[in-house]
């Protein structure tokens, strides 16, 4: 039997224009409002603003009622319940990472996905009206009197607020403010953002499992994936576009090897896997690393380099010379491919799918991935929620370190970048 029931909702006053979000969750015996949510998200579309609601909705009752909780989730968006029962496939690339968060939540529960029509989702829309109205006032959303239960508001700063203005306890024992997303330390005095509202069925109780780090739920733990470029070859040395063509480390490459070898063996890191892409510039570096860690290398095919076809060896010089409509479009649209090579969208899908199937396949590990500029570009803007114009924003030196730690009940959060402190 269903126990609980998420119902979410979202919109935009214009698509994309002022948005925002609501979900409540319910007792599925008695219908009795456990938990409220809603923020206010400035600019976004409908869409973006449904799966924000639903996320929000299923964190909330994770925070409730825990892993394992059966739930029905209700939504009157039918393209966010079919994509999250598998029957539509998330073809917008701008949604692909909200979805990707909202399945990782979904997997930690028993979820039954139910579309519903408008009429029937009064409450989350009530919600998520109250956040647009917020959002198209340049203001936060704060619970309305109809919306604050008796037992107080939690809202974003992460203090529980009573009638009488204190900080309040849930009946585990535990601060309210344990149970949120943000803890008061990562707040400025004037950001409020989103709010929950949490009632306490009688005898139900919260439970506290202590403070997190801030910035995702304190029951979370890490998957950390180390990207590591590798070292130098011929044809950096002469600044060459460099894609399925397969260079040797030069012996100064080697040398950036070791010197990454050297910092990643240290305890600090704890490595546990180690992945390259099959290019031989790639598999070398990570092979030196291996040696030092004592791990054996797993070749990943998604993770070479982009093919940049009859550009391959030429630098961008001769390119402009020879090719320059084919790269003034290169340049200008990611879909547009170098001759006979792979567009950036091409290498955008390969990547991604390559790095869904190491989370998943390496849950809760520390992995590190030995690849080149594009891969790494492009894990690193999918845990921004970056457009993919973000990768002409971004440099990346030879050996560089980045990390990104993904959160099965969070977002990816990017810690390091081009950190390349080992070769001082």
């Amino acid at each position: 039997m269903t126990s609980y029931v998420v119902e979410a909702d979202g919109g935009s006053r214009g698509n994309p224009g002022p948005a925002g979000y609501g979900a409540v969750v319910k007792d599925a015996a008695d219908g009795q409002v456990l938990a409220e949510t809603a923020e206010s998200i400035g600019t976004q579309t409908n869409n973006v603003a449904e799966y924000r609601g639903l996320i929000a909705g299923l964190t909330s009752l994770l925070a409730l009622a825990g892993d394992g909780a059966k739930v029905e989730v209700r939504m009157d968006s039918k393209l966010v319940i079919e994509q999250m029962a598998g029957r539509w496939k998330v073809k917008n690339e701008g949604l692909r990472p909200l979805a990707l968060q909202a399945a990782a939540l979904a997997r930690r529960l028993k979820v039954t996905w139910r579309w519903i029509p408008r009429e029937k989702n009064k409450d989350a829309d009530r919600l998520a009206n109250e956040a647009m109205d917020a959002a198209a006032k340049g203001r936060t959303w704060i619970a309305s009197a109809s919306s604050a239960p008796v037992g107080g508001a939690i809202g974003a700063s992460g203090t529980a607020v009573s009638g009488s203005g204190a900080a309040a306890t849930l009946t585990g024992g535990g601060p309210a403010e344990d149970l949120l997303l943000f803890d008061t330390d990562d707040l400025g005095a004037g950001d409020s953002g989103g709010g929950v509202v949490i009632r306490e069925p009688a005898g139900r109780t919260a439970v506290s499992t202590g403070r997190g780090t801030g910035w995702r739920p304190p029951t979370s733990v890490a998957t950390s994936l180390y990207l590591l470029r590798h070292g130098e070859t011929p044809l950096s040395v002469e600044r060459r576009f460099s894609g399925l063509g397969d260079p040797e480390l030069t012996p100064n490459g080697i040398a950036q090897g070791e010197a990454a070898a050297a910092r990643l063996a240290g305890e600090s890191y704890g490595i546990q896997v180690i992945v390259s892409s099959p290019l031989r510039r790639a598999r070398a570096t990570a092979e030196i690393v291996a040696a030092r860690t004592g791990l054996e290398v797993v070749v990943e095919e998604g993770l070479r380099e982009t093919d940049f076809g009859d550009w391959e060896g030429h630098t961008f010089t001769e390119i402009q010379c020879r090719w320059p409509d084919e790269l003034a479009a290169w340049l200008a649209d990611p879909s547009a491919a170098p001759p006979g090579g792979e567009s950036f969208g091409e290498a955008a899908r390969r990547v991604q799918a390559t790095g869904d199937l190491l989370i998943e396949r390496y849950e809760g590990k520390t992995i590190l991935a030995v690849s080149h500029v594009t891969p790494i570009k492009m894990l690193l803007r999918f845990a921004l929620l970056a457009p993919l114009s973000a990768l002409y924003r971004m440099h990346l030196d030879l050996s560089a370190l980045s990390l990104i730690e993904y959160y099965a009940d969070g977002p990816a959060v990017v810690k390091a970048f081009n950190d390349t402190s080992h070769l001082r």
